[in-house]
C-alpha cells in the first residue's frame, strides 16, 4: 500500500493478512495524535528522523532503526522535515512470540527488502510466496538486536523548542546561556530540567543529537570528514573519538558494517 493514512478498521480488524505494509512520503512534517490499535506495528523511515511518543517518554529514531510497538500500546508519531517511510502491521494473533514491550531495533537489509516487497501487495489473502515474505518480516522482528540509540525529548515546551531546533540543525554552536535566553528560561532551570526530563545534561544531549544525525548521514554514504564538519565538530578526529566512546567502534567501521 502507498498511503500511510489508513482506515482504522484495517489496523484493528482481527481478520485479514498476517502482515501488510503501508509506505508513503511527504515534504512537510508528518504527525499523528496519540492512538493505539489491535495490530502490532513496526515502522521506520527510508529518509528523515522520526520521534515516537510513548507512555514512558518520547524518542527520536534515525532511519537506520525501526520501532516495534506491540498491540494496544498508546503512541504518537512525528517526522522532522521531509519524510519517506513505511509501516508494517502485524495481526495480533501473530504477536505472541514477538517483543512484549516497545523497542527500537536495527533494521537489516533483509528486513528492508521484505518490507518493500510487502508494500506492493494488494490487501487480501496471501499466496504462498507472500506468506513466506511475511514470515521473514516476523522473524526479523523476533531476532534483530534491540538498540538503545534513541534520543529522549523533554516535555517542557521551552526545552522542547530548544531540542527541536537542535534536531533541525545539530551544528548550531550556541551555548547553554544563549539557548536559555532564546527560549525565555533561566540557564539554571534549563540545565536542571534537561537532566530531569531526558536523563542527559544539556551538553551530553546535544552530543547525542549530533550522533543520531551522524548515523543517518553515514548510512546515506557521507564521508566521515563530511559528517564531522557538517555537524559542527572542530576536527574529524574529535568526531571519531566521541563516536567510538559512544558506540564502541569508529564511524568508518560502522558504515562498512551497514
Amino acid at each position: 500500500m502507498t498511503d500511510l493514512t489508513l482506515d482504522p478498521t484495517l489496523v484493528n480488524a482481527a481478520d485479514g493478512p498476517v502482515v501488510f505494509v503501508a509506505t508513503g512520503s511527504q515534504d512537510e512534517e508528518l504527525s499523528s495524535e496519540p492512538h493505539h490499535h489491535a495490530r502490532g506495528q513496526l515502522f521506520g523511515s527510508h529518509a528523515g528522523l522520526l520521534s515516537v511518543g510513548l507512555e514512558s517518554g518520547v524518542w527520536v529514531v534515525p532511519s537506520i532503526h525501526a520501532v516495534w510497538l506491540p498491540p494496544h500500546h498508546l503512541h504518537s508519531g512525528r517526522s522532522h522535515g521531509p519524510f519517506r517511510g513505511w509501516a508494517a502491521y502485524v495481526a495480533e494473533r501473530a504477536c505472541d512470540d514477538l517483543p512484549k514491550q516497545p523497542c527500537t531495533i536495527r533494521t537489516s537489509g533483509l528486513l528492508r527488502e521484505a518490507v518493500l516487497r510487502a508494500s506492493t501487495w494488494p490487501m487480501g489473502p496471501l499466496d504462498a510466496r507472500s506468506a513466506h515474505v511475511a514470515a521473514v518480516i516476523l522473524d526479523e522482528i523476533r531476532s534483530l538486536p534491540v538498540e538503545s540509540f534513541g534520543l529522549p525529548l523533554p516535555r517542557d515546551p521551552r526545552l522542547l523548542r530548544i531540542a527541536r531546533a537542535l534536531i533541525a540543525d545539530p551544528a548550531d554552536t550556541r551555548d547553554l546561556e544563549s539557548w536559555a535566553a532564546w527560549a525565555a528560561i533561566s540557564s539554571r532551570t534549563l540545565s536542571r530540567r534537561f537532566v530531569e526530563e531526558t536523563g542527559f545534561n544539556f551538553t551530553a544531549w546535544r552530543q547525542r543529537a549530533r550522533l543520531m544525525r551522524s548515523l543517518e548521514m553515514l548510512a546515506a554514504g557521507a564521508s566521515v570528514t563530511a559528517v564531522a564538519l557538517d555537524l559542527g565538530y572542530a576536527t574529524a578526529s574529535a568526531f571519531i573519538a566521541l563516536f567510538r566512546r559512544t558506540f564502541g567502534e569508529t564511524p568508518a567501521s560502522y558504515r562498512q558494517r551497514l
